[in-house]
């Protein structure tokens, strides 16, 4: 076991590394014909798929600090693609969520991740893009309740 999770870790510094290159990112814009600074459209693509999500979670989720977060959420109010909004259950909290027009963009940049990761995984059978997706998703959700309650994996 401890070389499976030796290797894993390396994987998942490799995927971070590609993850964090402004190329993909750049490329999956352009493709999907949006005009969109490469740093919001993760937050956008988060508030679209989670929102609407208090300003301090985006952040958290995103792993940037609250005040980068809200500047850019700013940017992202000023292009019309989210909206702050009160939170319902306490006043205090600022939600950001997605307009219309975000949600055009989404799906314009969901269309382009469809044929790029559809290229990449060309050789995947359905059922192994199936069990990908189900650990990924169970990798994340274990690592983000970790973080939360002891501080670091």
């Amino acid at each position: 076991m401890k070389r499976d999770l030796l290797l894993l870790h390396e994987a998942l510094l490799d995927l971070t590394g590609v993850l964090n290159q402004p190329q993909p990112d750049a490329a999956l814009i352009a493709l999907a014909g949006v005009d969109l600074d490469r740093a919001l459209f993760p937050l956008l693509v988060r508030v679209g798929r989670r929102g609407p999500l208090p300003i301090g979670e985006l952040a958290e989720l995103s792993g940037r600090d609250y005040s980068t977060v809200s500047r850019q959420i700013s940017k992202l109010e000023s292009l019309g693609l989210v909206a702050r909004q009160a939170d319902r259950a306490d006043a205090r909290i600022t939600n950001a969520a997605i307009t219309r027009k975000g949600e055009a963009m989404t799906r314009a940049l969901d269309r382009a991740r469809e044929k790029r990761m559809s290229l990449l995984l060309a050789e995947w059978d359905a059922e192994e893009i199936a069990d990908l997706a189900r650990l990924l998703r169970r990798l994340a959700d274990d690592a983000l309740r970790f973080v939360r309650s002891d501080g670091a994996p």
